[in-house]
């Protein structure tokens, strides 16, 4: 029997993702059509004897994310929970706190995700992969290649070629250590918890010795605050214990805004073989449909609208005549009027784009000619100045006739009256 956790943070974390994160948790962000942390359960939902997924995190439990549970348990046919944290205790410190809810059951294995990276999840493969590097006494982690600069902002692992025995793991390095990057999956077996229990204990001898040298009040440091990748992996590499299972498929982070696009990008060129069904196509008498696009089946598009590539329409949306759109996710309720015109923007919910107007942004994209480039999770400023990025509209904004609004993000019920480019609008 196998169970998996995915790791879905709370309101403190994801603050890169604001303003979008002000209506809805992070993990439920529409990606490619569905929400974000649904594309994991549905990878587990295909492991074979995977019984249940637990989500663990310190959002307060809400109708959004209990309504979506429950209709994730009736499609995909898997006891799924969701387990809230007390406070935000660490990658190693959730399923540390929780590691009772885990074991019953009797578990062999368990998967740990987590709930911000977009990727083709080779869980099966791991699977077989961990029976052949030691099963019960071992632990997998999911790596893949990036370009040696950019493996600076990552954990990077360091491999033995042959046996793939992680040697040395340092997470986000001051120097260049490896090109092989943690994608943040994992498979552990049980005895994982022993490791993550070494952690705990001298956490507290540190905070014994700490409150014995200091009269101050030392709760700042609390012992179950553990992470997985400095805490655990650190002192597990080179123990024979700890390996990495590469992969060449798709894989990145969405830690802000803008690479919510490219995940949806790449999510969007996976259903061409895992769900055709999803897929827009042009038809006679519909929109014109470039390359990879979804619609919701409640959105009222006109047919002289002009659609892709990399766009995601959701429910409810209304899309006018003459209207261009590329690249970008418009979000449910929204309105795009006659010939408006949106390039690299996620426009929010129940946000209007006014007639003859034109959003657009800068895409953040992975350079095209290094295969082994990821997305730059990029400052918001650089030098003083706002960085060109993909343009936001946050829930209920409202977009004026005949004007551009170029790299800028507009935080939530905002109702604009001329042009703006390269701000936030306040």
């Amino acid at each position: 029997m196998l169970k998996a956790v995915i790791l879905i943070g709370g309101p403190q974390k994801g603050t890169r993702f604001r303003p979008l994160s002000f209506e809805v948790p992070k993990p439920l962000f529409p990606v490619a059509g569905v929400p974000m942390v649904q594309h994991h359960i549905e990878a587990c939902s295909k492991v074979p004897n995977l019984k249940e997924i637990l989500l663990i995190g310190f959002y307060q439990p809400n109708e959004a994310l209990s309504s979506f549970l429950l209709k994730a348990q009736q499609e995909f046919k898997v006891a799924i929970r969701y387990l809230q944290e007390y406070s935000a205790l660490g990658t190693g410190g959730g399923i540390y706190h929780f590691r009772d809810q885990i074991l019953s059951g009797g578990p062999q294995a368990f998967f740990v995700m987590n709930a911000d990276v977009c990727s083709a999840f080779p869980l099966v493969p791991m699977l077989d992969f961990h029976k052949q590097h030691g099963g019960s006494q071992s632990y997998v982690i999911l790596g893949t290649t990036a370009n040696r600069s950019q493996s600076l902002n990552y954990g990077c692992i360091v491999a033995n070629g042959e046996t793939q025995e992680v040697l040395h793991y340092v997470e986000k390095p001051g120097t260049f250590v490896s090109d092989i990057i943690n994608c943040g999956i994992y498979l552990f077996s049980p005895s994982i918890f022993q490791h993550i229990a070494e952690v705990f204990q001298r956490n507290q001898q540190e905070l014994q010795l700490f409150s014995c040298i200091s009269e101050e009040n030392s709760s700042w440091q609390r012992t179950e605050v553990i992470r997985l990748e400095q805490d655990v992996f650190t002192t597990l590499a080179g123990r024979g214990k700890l390996y990495v299972y590469k992969t060449e498929g798709c894989w990145s982070q969405i830690k802000s805004a803008g690479s919510a696009i490219y995940a949806s990008r790449l999510y969007l060129s996976q259903y061409g073989s895992t769900h055709p069904e999803r897929l827009a196509s042009t038809k006679e008498g519909g929109p014109t449909i470039r390359g990879n696009v979804y619609i919701h089946p409640t959105a009222n598009v006109d047919p002289s609208a002009v659609l892709g590539p990399n766009v995601s329409i959701g429910m409810g949306v209304t899309v006018g005549a003459g209207v261009r759109i590329r690249e970008s996710i418009v979000l449910h309720g929204a309105v795009l009027q006659d010939h408006s015109c949106v390039l690299n923007t996620i426009v929010g919910w129940d946000s209007t784009v006014g007639r003859w107007a034109r959003v657009e942004g800068t895409p953040s994209d992975p350079n095209p000619n290094d295969p082994y480039s990821k997305i730059d999770s990029e400052t918001l400023f650089r030098e003083g100045k706002l960085t060109p990025s993909i343009t936001i509209l946050g829930c209920n904004v409202s977009i004026p006739a005949e004007v551009v609004i170029l790299n800028s993000i507009v935080l939530p019920h905002k109702e604009l009256s001329r042009s703006f480019k390269n701000q936030i609008i306040l």
